[in-house]
């Protein structure tokens, strides 16, 4: 007969997959690093397309019209 896992052990097995020096809080990721690749990403988008834009609408444009006939 199997003994029931009680918090204890199954917070020491949890642990033990861990690696040294690492707690739970570590797996959180890097926010703020993640934010910022956001925000650089939205601006790169937003100068690219105050260049392009005009472009890009004259490109779309032109693309429906050649499908419309």
């Amino acid at each position: 007969m199997t003994e029931p896992i009680t918090r204890t052990v199954l917070r020491r097995l949890l642990t033990l997959r861990l690696p040294p020096g690492r707690s739970r809080r570590d797996e959180r990721g890097d926010v703020p690093g993640w934010v910022l690749i956001t925000v650089m990403t939205a601006g790169l988008v937003a100068a690219l397309w105050a260049v392009a834009g005009p472009q890009l609408s004259q490109m779309l444009q032109d693309a429906l019209a050649s499908v419309r006939g």
